[in-house]
């Protein structure tokens, strides 16, 4: 008689271990990355697009003219074309607050250096600087807007032509307490439009900077006069040495 076989007893199959802790953890770092990272690009591209459209459009404000509005009850501001503004306004900015313009790509590297070696005491902002500031940024000193403002500053100069550059700046300075842009303050101070401003009115409207809210250009003090003595000096030389060709001056 044939013994009878037992039957084989089926091996258990073992379960397939899940992802461990660390292996969902690093997961989830990377998945927050990605989108991290596709934030910082959207964010990247939304600025860019920002710039790109003011080189056309002009902007209506920016956040320290907004910010000045809310606190004052209103503001002067209208806007005027770089054609209907005085040749010796350009000039006298340039003069006052960046005599490098046409030469630099955004930054006076010079001027940082000579702004270092007198331990911060002067400044260096270009007026490309400036414009980036007053119209896309908020006033202030902390490191967040520095960052902003060095990022963005060669995106404008890469998108807008000097002039335009010019035309904005000239449009968002502040001139006295909630007076904005060059046509207010012509009418502000001189009664006139900004077409119509004298070399020494344009050279006193740009002594006011970078102080506007402490000094009068219709009233102007001894330092006020001898400042705008030597802008008037420096819109004729930088005229000479060619240093205003980009802007047509």
């Amino acid at each position: 008689m044939a013994r009878s076989r037992r039957a084989a007893t089926p091996k258990k199959k073992k379960k397939a271990k899940g992802p461990g802790l660390l292996d969902r953890l690093a997961s989830g770092i990377r998945r927050l990355f990605r989108w991290a990272l596709l934030g910082v690009l959207g964010l990247a591209v939304l600025l860019v697009a920002w710039i790109a459209l003011y080189r056309f459009v002009n902007p209506p404000t920016g956040w320290y003219m907004a910010s000045e509005s809310r606190r004052l009850g209103g503001i002067q501001h209208e806007w005027v074309d770089f054609d209907d503004v005085a040749r010796a306004m350009p000039l006298s900015v340039v003069a006052a607050e960046d005599a490098n313009f046409c030469r630099h790509w955004g930054f006076d590297m010079g001027a940082i250096r000579l702004a270092l070696e007198d331990g911060g005491a002067r400044g260096a902002s270009t007026i490309s600087q400036q414009v980036v500031k007053n119209t896309f940024l908020w006033h202030g000193r902390n490191w967040l807007r520095k960052l902003l403002e060095a990022l963005l500053t060669p995106v404008v100069e890469i998108l807008w032509p000097k002039e335009r550059i010019l035309e904005v700046y000239l449009n968002m300075a502040e001139f006295d307490e909630g007076v904005f842009g060059v046509q207010a303050a012509a009418r502000h101070h001189f009664g006139t439009d900004a077409s119509g401003l004298s070399a020494q009115q344009a050279a006193l409207l740009a002594s006011v900077l970078p102080a506007p809210q402490s000094r009068d250009a219709a009233r102007p003090d001894a330092f006020m006069e001898r400042r705008a003595r030597a802008i008037r000096d420096g819109a004729a030389t930088i005229t000479r040495d060619d240093r205003s060709a980009c802007f047509g001056g």
